[in-house]
């Protein structure tokens, strides 16, 4: 039979029916910054680039802004296209804009993207056509955000999901019969003290995503294998970020050509090999994330992970 507990998250489509009740989730690149479709070239540079940075941009302007986007940007499709596709997590991180007269709050990511609440409305736009998905936002980075803005973001979160949040409680007890008893579609996950505060805001701890912070690929899955050996605590999810990191040396060979084809194109295959000899299961994987989660079968994959745990079971049945 199938377990009760969310071990994994599934990546599904919105025409497959029957989720699973332990399934795999993809960030878009995590989807791993999923709102980077959204990156705006005449946007001011992110609060949180180094001075380097803003020199450089200061210098060359929107040519450097256009450059700064090939390597900035890790996913091609919006968030509508992403939830079509089988993403259920999303990868968000959230700043204000300098001298914004709106004081509004945007994604961003080097440069800054979309409004949030635009996002957050178009999520919702499609969890109102399918009403059994479940879907998890994870807000990881803050930048320029006051307690006011805090406040902001959650009230934001109210008005646009409303009681389709499920409050934070043991993930354990966590099924997605559970959610759909009490009609909940949205796992909200904030890495800030005001998740303490907040009913329906479950703390970061509750999200671990280990960061490899290389360009090669094999030292990226030796780091992935260490960090399923070591697994997440009892309690909380767990996310493995199939994502290479470029550095300065790496982004001066390719400033032309940008993130997906100087790396994460090149190195597919080796990381495809990986995320195929993955288990699922309370010792193995829980999620995954990747850039260009387009590319290649890497969703298809993932979403099989889940049978896999489901043959497991029925073989000890």
């Amino acid at each position: 039979m199938w377990s009760q507990e969310w071990d994994l998250v599934f990546l599904q489509g919105p025409f497959q029916l029957g989720l699973f009740c332990d399934f795999v989730i993809l960030f878009l690149q995590r989807s791993h910054d999923s709102f980077s479709f959204y990156i705006d070239e005449a946007s001011p540079v992110g609060p949180e680039q180094p001075e380097t940075v803003q020199n450089f941009v200061s210098v060359f302007g929107t040519v450097a802004k256009k450059l700064m986007r090939k390597w900035l940007a890790t996913q091609t499709m919006n968030f509508t296209s992403q939830l079509g596709a089988g993403i259920r997590y999303f990868d968000l991180r959230i700043s204000t804009k300098p001298r914004d007269p709106d004081n509004e709050l945007y994604f961003a990511h080097g440069l800054f993207s979309a409004k949030v609440k635009e996002g957050l409305e178009e999520i919702n736009a499609f969890l109102a056509d399918h009403p059994k998905e479940v879907v998890f936002l994870d807000f990881n980075h803050f930048y320029g955000m006051q307690k006011y803005h805090h406040e902001k973001l959650v009230q934001m979160l109210k008005d646009t999901y409303g009681n389709k949040m499920c409050p934070a409680i043991f993930a354990h007890e966590v099924s997605l019969q559970y959610l759909w008893e009490k009609e909940h579609q949205v796992l909200v996950f904030y890495h800030s003290p005001v998740a303490l505060e907040v009913p329906f805001l479950w703390p970061g701890q509750m999200m671990p995503a280990p960061w490899a912070n290389t360009t090669d690929p094999e030292k990226l899955i030796q780091f992935l294998q260490a960090s399923i050996t070591e697994r997440r605590k009892k309690g909380s999810f767990f996310i493995s970020q199939v994502v290479l990191t470029p550095k300065a040396s790496t982004v001066v060979k390719g400033v032309a050509s940008g993130l997906r084809e100087t790396i994460t194109e090149r190195a597919l295959p080796a990381m495809m090999q990986w995320v195929r000899t993955q288990k699922p299961g309370e010792s193995g994987v829980n999620i995954i994330t990747a850039d260009f989660v387009e590319l290649g079968d890497f969703i298809s994959t993932v979403i099989k992970l889940n049978y896999a745990l489901d043959e497991g079971e029925d073989d000890t049945t």
